[in-house]
């Protein structure tokens, strides 16, 4: 006789069977109780958690020959035919394999006629999202008004690719993922039954690497049964999925804690030599920072964590020893670098690092204490108008300034032009765009080639746009206007292309401006680089200084 699997052979045969899907077993049992049963129904969840059993559950409870009833008695021909898959009037169809019309179109046809032997004729569609949008059209009209004798049950993993006229016409049932502990129970009522003896840890393992899944660890149970027989070894099963030892994890975590670079590199050697992938470890050891901050940050974390006993206690240990920060900052170090490990060709030396750097990074509190002093440095600079730091806007307390305070100097201002012109060039230019912003902003591009009044010899940069503009006899005469009154006195105005020149021409208005914000900004930037404290929170966030700004607007 041939070998049946586990997933087969303990597959759920009633509602009572059907694990951590209690809220879909009630209603369906009311349902048929109180004869309310619906012609359609969608089963939606993730794989493995009973979405197709309990659709076979259901069409025993409406063609059991002991009458319709929520316990069918799974011994009357109509039940074991069904359970075996072979129901006369029970039709199982992929929707993978009949994704055409013409396949609806033939159950069109097949639903016309009465069953067989049975109540009902029940059509169970598995995987309904991969049916064509004609196929879907083409069933519509049947889920309007079916006949009396039909029953649909749709099932799905992807609800959301099922046009919505369908899901109108359906009950929906969402299965949920099945609970770690509600698995690890109905794996060992089943390693009981088949006698296999293996502990808890394992059983726990293989739980957790059915992600929710019954039939996902079912199946991970019968691979580890055909390598270990029916003595399972804890290192067997750690070795065969391939997941790394829950201890050697938890000596990394604690390694990082007490600033032991060491041993947190030791544990690394030791997941090398075990031939673990390091992508996977670090996996593992984000899920497990995870669990530590949900311990830290919940009363009662048992039943987040599905965690039970001494590993939940472990857990708890190592939350109550850490900071929330430090937890928090640990596991995005990890989750940068599992990411990196993806294409890097020295994973190890990735996750060494990352260790490493775990281990010596300064704890929060340091890092809290430095940013103060950041805040308080900002507030001396600023003097008395700058604009408030973030520590400032939090606390309704008033922040102490220190006696030796530093206060910037005020930038000097543009010299007022006199009645006779003493302010030069730039008074004239300032007293122009006090009337005339748009000539002004035409002669900052300009360069002053020639002051002996009554002339005055202006050059723009040959075919420039700015000197086309000058040149209109509007423009110009605007112009001279405004200079002969700034001067008192008659003044004539020449403006000549610069290269007619030749040589160097001084630099305008607009080129002395920018010089001298570069050079503010140079300096502004090379005294922020040689402040020690600067110097030391790059060392500790292992950054780089991208951009300097002044805190405040005296500073030249």
């Amino acid at each position: 006789m041939s070998y049946l699997v586990l997933a087969r052979k303990w597959r759920p045969q009633s509602f009572e069977d059907l694990v951590g899907q209690e809220h879909v077993s009630q209603t369906l049992a009311n349902a048929i109780r109180t004869g309310r049963v619906h012609h359609a129904f969608l089963f939606t969840g993730a794989r493995g958690v009973g979405k197709t059993s309990a659709a076979r559950i259901f069409a025993k409870a409406l063609n059991c020959e002991t009458g319709i009833t929520p316990t069918p008695c799974n011994e009357c021909p109509s039940c074991l035919e069904i359970t075996a898959g072979q129901g006369i009037d029970v039709f199982e169809i992929d929707g993978a394999s009949n994704t055409g019309v013409d396949d609806i179109r033939d159950l069109r046809e097949n639903i016309r006629y009465l069953p067989s032997r049975s109540r009902y004729k029940i059509f169970i569609i598995d995987e309904v999202h991969m049916l064509s949008i004609n196929a879907f059209n083409a069933l519509l009209k049947t889920l309007e008004e079916p006949p009396d004798h039909a029953k649909f049950i749709f099932a799905t993993t992807e609800p959301h690719k099922i046009p919505v006229t369908i899901l109108s016409r359906c009950q929906r049932f969402d299965f949920r993922k099945i609970a770690l502990p509600r698995v690890m129970a109905r794996l060992r009522e089943i390693v009981d039954a088949e006698k296999i003896r293996i502990s808890d840890r394992s059983l726990a393992l293989v739980a957790r690497r059915g992600e929710g899944s019954m039939r996902d660890s079912l199946s991970t149970l019968d691979q580890v049964i055909a390598f270990c027989g029916e003595e399972v070894a804890d290192g067997d099963v750690q070795g065969l999925l391939g997941m790394v030892d829950r201890r050697l994890l938890l000596d990394v975590v604690e390694a990082v804690q007490e600033r032991d670079s060491r041993r947190a590199l030791e544990a690394v050697r030791r997941v090398d030599d075990l031939g673990h992938s390091f992508r996977q470890f670090c996996q593992e050891l984000v899920e497990l920072y995870r669990s530590v901050i949900l311990c830290k940050v919940l009363a009662a974390p048992g039943e987040v964590l599905q965690v039970v006993g001494e590993e939940l206690a472990d857990l708890q240990r190592l939350a109550k020893s850490a900071e929330l920060d430090d937890l928090q900052r640990a596991q995005t170090v990890l989750m940068k670098a599992e990411t990196e490990l993806v294409g890097s060709s020295f994973p190890r030396l990735t996750v060494e690092m990352a260790l490493v750097r775990l281990a010596n990074l300064p704890p929060t509190r340091d890092v809290a204490s430095l940013v103060r002093k950041l805040e308080d440095l900002e507030r001396r600079l600023a003097g008395t108008g700058a604009l408030p730091t973030v520590a400032e806007t939090r606390s309704p307390r008033p922040v102490p300034v220190a006696q030796e305070e530093f206060v910037p100097p005020k930038k000097p201002e543009a010299p007022a032009p006199s009645a006779a012109g003493d302010g030069g060039w730039l008074g004239l230019v300032t007293q122009v765009r006090s009337r005339r912003p748009m000539i002004a902003s035409l002669l900052e591009h300009g360069s002053l080639l020639k002051h002996e009044l009554p002339q005055l010899e202006i050059g723009f940069p040959s075919g420039s746009f700015h000197l086309e503009q000058i040149r209109d006899v509007e423009t110009l005469a605007v112009l001279t206007e405004n200079a002969s009154e700034y001067f008192a006195q008659p003044v004539t105005i020449r403006i000549v292309p610069i290269d007619a020149k030749g040589g160097q021409a001084p630099p305008s208005l607009l080129e002395e401006r920018k010089a001298q914000e570069s050079d503010r900004k140079k300096r502004l930037r090379e005294d922020a680089l040689a402040h020690p404290m600067v110097q030391k929170a790059v060392a500790i966030f292992e950054g780089e200084i991208r951009d300097v700004r002044p805190i405040d607007k005296g500073f030249v």
